[in-house]
């Protein structure tokens, strides 16, 4: 599904992906991201760093607002929920910033954690 904005000149159509890419340049500036995982944490953990976009983000747009699922790996010591609210805010501010359309939810998954290579 995506999202069509009827315009003087003509139409503009929004797409999913689109919304992936700005929701995935979004979670990478989050501090105490490692990674993007899968919905499925079997399937995902060989291919966590996956350069992907639309891996780790479900974005189902609906009556004009949208909703973004977000799996995402943490990084070992960070506090979960500072996390999990930064990548809510930082999310939501940029897909709105680009788009225009409203956000209604931006839920975040944290499928694992892992230790940084500093501290092994």
């Amino acid at each position: 599904m995506s999202a069509t904005h009827d315009e003087p000149l003509g139409t503009i159509d929004i797409s999913e992906t689109t919304v992936s890419t700005i929701a995935s340049r979004a979670i990478n500036q989050c501090y105490g991201v490692v990674g993007m995982a899968s919905k499925n944490l079997a399937g995902g953990i060989a291919s966590l760093l996956s350069r992907d976009i639309k891996r780790g983000i479900d974005v189902t747009i609906e009556d004009g607002g949208i909703m973004v699922d977000v799996y995402v790996i943490v990084e070992y010591g960070v506090r979960i929920r500072a996390v999990a609210e930064s990548i809510q805010n930082t999310v939501k501010f940029h897909v709105e910033k680009s788009l225009g359309l409203p956000v209604r939810a931006v839920n975040v998954y944290v499928q694992g954690l892992r230790q940084s290579k500093s501290q092994t």
